[in-house]
């Protein structure tokens, strides 16, 4: 079975493939002060309450943002799953041409994001993965990585908004519950803010993207937020949860082979 990590600022999401599906997902808050014990007691209680044992796990992929978190992710894998990982921007050949003047400036997860979108959609098309940062990607007809835009994401402005303000309070991030746009108190005022603030950002973006690339693009949306923006933001045309661990499997299995060839 293979463990795939993708870590984030804010969440790691941990996945199990067993070779022919996805068997079970978890997240965690990400945390580089964890040491790899920590992440192996945690992963073996969760495993044992889906059925599945730690010790199963014969392969092991990374991807992370998070350079000091890192250390501790590649020490589980090799001290208790037995196995040396592949880690994004390290021992993983992308296969993605990055068309920017600055390649090594695009994060390990944008590309992997793009991997996992091309196994399902045709480019070119505007990736946006929504997390600590709302990254709008863009993927050429011909599979590569053109650029894009890097913006707050939603959690980020709602706590800036709360952490900058002595009187604003912490709110739920969704639409007020009157149903209207104005709000009339100042959890509604807030909540229409952040929220039809945050849809108008993401259908500006997406329109001026397309205006200035000229041609039609396909919009999928993904991350750990991205579900609050279904039947909100009129731009996006697929809601894909799997994007990025996809993308890591994908990667998985090109380098595997090419491990073998060697």
């Amino acid at each position: 079975m293979l463990l795939a990590v993708d870590t984030g600022n804010t969440n790691t999401l941990f996945a199990i493939h067993d070779g022919k599906e996805w068997r079970a997902q978890w997240r965690s808050a990400t945390d580089s002060t964890k040491t790899a014990d920590d992440y192996a007691v945690w992963l073996t209680q969760l495993m044992h309450l889906g059925g599945l044992k730690i010790e199963d796990i014969d392969a092991c992929i990374i991807s992370s943002v998070v350079p000091q978190g890192l250390f501790n992710m590649r020490n589980l894998a090799r001290r208790y799953l037995n196995v040396e990982p592949f880690v994004i921007g390290e021992n993983v050949e992308m296969d993605v041409a990055v068309k920017i003047p600055k390649p090594s400036e695009v994060g390990a997860d944008r590309l992997v994001n793009a991997v996992g979108a091309l196994e399902v959609y045709d480019g070119p098309m505007i990736v946006i993965d929504s997390g600590t940062a709302t990254t709008f990607d863009i993927v050429g007809a011909d599979g590569g990585f053109e650029g894009g835009i890097i913006a707050p994401g939603i959690n980020l402005s709602m706590r800036a908004l709360h952490d900058a303000s002595a009187k604003l309070p912490r709110v739920a991030i969704q639409p007020p519950a009157s149903g209207k746009i104005i709000g009339t108190d100042t959890v509604s005022a807030m909540q229409s803010g952040v929220f039809w603030g945050y849809m108008a950002l993401i259908d500006g973006l997406v329109t001026r993207i397309k205006e200035e690339y000229g041609t039609n693009m396909t919009t999928v949306a993904t991350g750990g937020v991205a579900s609050l923006f279904e039947g909100a933001a009129s731009t996006i045309d697929h809601f894909d949860p799997d994007l990025t661990i996809r993308g890591l499997l994908v990667l998985y299995q090109r380098n595997k082979d090419i491990a073998r060839k060697k």
